[in-house]
């Protein structure tokens, strides 16, 4: 569980509250936000700072626009949004900081809200630069951090603001996370199933590594399955496949069956010519992959075993989608996965499930709110859930 200060520890009537949002959306070609996911996670955070009186000043990244404005990253459409959200005025800050910033954030009162020009317009932001960090800190008397999916950076509003402001603490959304990804790795109920896809074995490797001594079984899918099957000696055709990888698979395959770890791999794929676009496809035993063709998703005797091995689950973590699940043809994987994490929610078991694409393919599915927890954080929830410290959760104030 976190042991920082959160934002119901923090004195809030009348004050300046500076704080970091994970508003980092998708824009529309008109400049609309087209997917509110993130702006909505922060709102009960942001709603009890409005209910007990204090003055939001929200601050957030968009895109990467490499330390200088670009117009097509502004956060104003964001405001926007926010303000639909909210039922009243979002004041736009033109600047993160200096004259337009403190303008706005010095004439707010009880209850208001504004948000600031895009952070990451200033080089200084990503560089954890601390004239920037002590001029972000000049708008606010105490520090809320809300954002998840940048917990894992030591940029200026997420660390170097909280060296020049007393009272730092987490939002709902940061401590609502934490305390999921907290509760699998200190004290899952078991029997704990871990489901791992997406591209890269190396992107997932240290927390496999961190999983093994915690969980009871491991399912492996999508691109980094393909890893796993040259690890064993199998050809796996035009499938992805990262050479340099296949030793840590080996490794990670013999101390699953040191450990007593059921780690299962796939009876089955989907093949096809095309990762790119929907073309014709097959299905065929992964002993027996074509050499002029790519894995796209896995197999229905895959989903079959999968189903079989969460039937029991006390505590699922989801993290990577089990094929190129963006094309609907090579989705049904993804989708049968993600069912079944809905289906042992219902059951009883509590499911997390990783940012990023895993996120994107819940919720593709419509299956968002039939799973314990989504994290909002990527990067951020990988990191954690590999052991390692997240510089903007160490940085917030310890509780006393």
């Amino acid at each position: 569980m976190l042991k920082k200060l959160t934002v119901r520890d923090l004195p809030l009537s009348g004050k300046r509250v500076l704080t970091r949002v994970d508003f980092n959306v998708p824009l529309d070609k008109e400049g609309n936000v087209s997917d509110s996911t993130r702006i909505e996670a922060s709102l009960p955070t942001i709603r009890y700072m409005i209910e007990k009186g204090a003055r939001i000043i929200l601050m957030s990244h968009l895109g990467r626009p490499k330390g200088k404005p670009v117009a097509g990253m502004s956060l104003a459409p964001v405001a926007r949004k926010l303000q639909s959200f909210l039922h009243q005025d979002v004041v736009f800050a033109t600047d993160c900081v200096g004259e337009a910033a403190k303008n706005v954030a010095f004439s707010l009162k009880d209850g208001d809200v504004a948000l600031l020009e895009n952070l990451r317009f200033h080089v200084e932001e990503e560089a954890n630069d601390d004239k920037f960090s002590q001029e972000l800190a000049s708008l606010g008397e105490v520090y809320v951090n809300d954002a998840f999916g940048s917990a894992h950076r030591a940029h200026a509003s997420t660390v170097g603001v909280t060296r020049y402001i007393r009272l730092c603490a987490a939002g709902f959304l940061m401590q609502k996370e934490v305390d999921y990804l907290g509760r699998v790795l200190e004290a899952p109920r078991r029997p704990f199933v871990a489901i791992f896809g997406g591209a890269k074995v190396s992107d997932k490797i240290g927390v496999v590594r961190n999983l093994l001594g915690k969980v009871d079984t491991i399912l492996i899918g999508g691109g980094m399955m393909f890893t796993f099957l040259a690890a064993k000696g199998l050809g796996v055709g035009r499938s992805i496949l990262e050479p340099e990888s296949v030793p840590l698979a080996k490794e990670i395959l013999e101390k699953a069956s040191q450990m007593g770890v059921s780690l299962i791999l796939p009876l089955d794929c989907v093949v096809s010519s095309s990762v790119k676009e929907a073309a014709h496809t097959i299905t065929v035993p992964v002993e027996q992959i074509p050499d002029d063709l790519a894995g796209v998703d896995i197999g229905p005797l895959t989903v079959e075993r999968f189903k079989e091995a969460l039937s029991e689950a006390k505590t699922v973590l989801w993290n990577g989608p089990m094929g190129v699940f963006e094309i609907d043809a090579y989705s049904a994987g993804t989708n049968a996965v993600a069912n079944m994490v809905a289906d042992a929610t219902s059951s009883g078991a509590t499911t997390v499930v990783g940012g990023g694409d895993s996120a994107a393919a819940i919720t593709k599915a419509g299956l968002e709110n039939r799973v314990s927890h989504v994290s909002t954080g990527g990067g951020a929830s990988l990191e954690f859930l590999e052991g390692l410290t997240l510089p903007g959760v160490a940085a917030l104030t310890d509780r006393p």
